[in-house]
């Protein structure tokens, strides 16, 4: 059982028309890029990882290249949304360049959250392009024992 699953929807169709391009290069209209190149400007998917232990959760997104004020983490109904901008470069253009397969523009994760996290005590670091999200657990609550008397 997932505990943290991922909240992606089109996935599938985002990840099919991706590949797509990728192999036929296929631009609207019927035209076509030169061989391997790539749009710059597409929605692309960070890397996250997610460990679990005994009292908290971490994740951690491969962000390379986004500035910490380009990244947003909300979290609402119990949905924790990673999002963002990478941009572009300015380059010099020149005729050296033969591909061109960095990927720049906008990105976006969704994260269902179990009801036992501390949605108040979550914490946000990004270093080195990585950002590392602590999400504590909430401590369990004892059942309380209550005292059956004797008589009226």
């Amino acid at each position: 059982m997932a505990l943290v699953p991922r909240y992606e929807p089109f996935q599938l169709l985002n990840q099919l028309q991706r590949e797509l391009e990728r192999t036929f290069g296929a631009l609207p209209g019927g035209l076509t890029r030169p061989e391997g190149e790539v749009p710059a400007e597409v929605e692309w998917v960070p890397a996250v990882d997610i460990k679990e232990e005994q009292d908290r959760y971490i994740v951690q997104a491969d962000l390379p290249g986004v500035k910490p004020e380009d990244i947003e983490v909300t979290l609402e109904n119990g949905v924790l949304t990673i999002k963002g901008q990478r941009m572009t470069e300015a380059k010099e253009e020149k005729e050296n360049y033969r591909r061109i397969e960095r990927i720049y523009g906008s990105f976006f994760r969704r994260f269902v959250l179990p009801e036992t996290v501390d949605e108040e005590k979550i914490e946000a670091q990004y270093d080195n392009g990585v950002l590392t999200l602590v999400i504590p657990k909430k401590a369990e609550e004892a059942p309380k024992k209550i005292e059956v008397k004797v008589g009226g």
